[in-house]
């Protein structure tokens, strides 16, 4: 498994100075909860965490600063069809994404995907870019809950790779 990579909350904080953007109290705190963070947030999980440490923040501030950080290139806004927008803040280095298609878990993926192409001619007039993989499943803790409630089917087991 790869490491989380992404800018710290002091270097967010720079860059942001440094692109004549506004540094508060309240950016300072959501940079400092997506430190680290591999959840793929939402904005109202980031909300209800930077609330926990500044009462007075508000979930405007954390849409407004999210969406800055993605224009800035420091987190991917996905919409991985769970419902939500969710932030991504290990951009850094190329990766796909697991999904569990019980709990909405979003995962880190690092595996080779390039061979990926559409074939010659079946496009429809799109210029391509980047190809992003998403891989729907269970989650080791709804694979569980799952197997141990036997008035459900059992889901197709899509394997963990391993």
């Amino acid at each position: 498994m790869m490491k989380l990579v992404m800018k710290t909350a002091e270097e967010l904080t720079e860059l942001f100075r440094a692109r004549g953007r506004k540094v508060t109290a309240q950016r300072q705190c959501i940079f400092r909860v997506l430190q680290g963070d591999v959840t793929h947030p939402t904005a109202e999980a980031v909300y209800e965490r930077a609330r926990a440490q500044i009462e007075t923040i508000s979930l405007k501030t954390v849409y407004q600063t999210l969406h800055e950080l993605a224009d800035l290139g420091q987190v991917d806004a996905l919409d991985l069809g769970t419902g939500r927008i969710r932030f991504d803040p290990s951009v850094e280095a190329p990766h796909h994404h697991l999904v569990c298609r019980s709990c909405g878990e979003v995962r880190d993926l690092y595996a080779d995907f390039s061979s990926v192409r559409v074939p010659a001619g079946k496009g429809s007039g799109f210029e391509l870019g980047p190809a992003e993989v998403v891989f729907r499943g269970l989650c080791p803790e709804c694979r569980v809950r799952e197997r141990s409630d036997p008035g459900r089917a059992a889901p197709e087991d899509l394997g963990d790779g391993g």
